[in-house]
C-alpha cells in the first residue's frame, strides 16, 4: 500500500489553559497528535452537541499542544507552515 499522506482530523475537546481556565475548542490532529486549535464562538460553545463530544474525548493542556506543535515545526512537518502530504483538508479561511 502506497503512502498517501498524513491523517488530518479535528474534534471538539476540553483544553486546559492553566489550572483555573479551560474551554471547549476544536482541536486539530495530524496522525492523532494535537497541533493547533480553534477557539469557538459563544454559539458554538453553548451547543450541547459540541459539549457532549468534548466530554467524550480526551482532555489536553496548552503545554501538550505547544510541545507537539514545536516538534512538528522543528521537523518541518507542521501542516500550517510547510507543504505536508495530508489525507483530509485544513479549513479554508479565505473569503470567496
Amino acid at each position: 500500500m502506497a503512502f498517501k499522506g498524513y491523517d488530518l482530523a479535528s474534534k471538539y475537546v476540553y483544553l486546559y489553559f492553566d489550572e483555573a481556565r479551560s474551554s471547549v475548542v476544536r482541536m486539530w490532529f495530524i496522525n492523532g497528535m494535537p497541533f493547533t486549535f480553534d477557539s469557538l464562538e459563544k454559539e458554538e460553545l453553548e451547543n450541547p452537541w459540541n459539549q457532549g463530544e468534548a466530554a467524550l474525548n480526551p482532555e489536553f493542556t496548552l503545554e501538550q499542544v505547544e510541545k507537539v506543535s514545536s516538534y512538528l515545526m522543528e521537523e518541518e512537518m507542521h501542516p500550517l507552515l510547510f507543504e505536508v502530504p495530508l489525507v483530509g483538508k485544513l479549513p479554508d479561511d479565505t473569503l470567496s
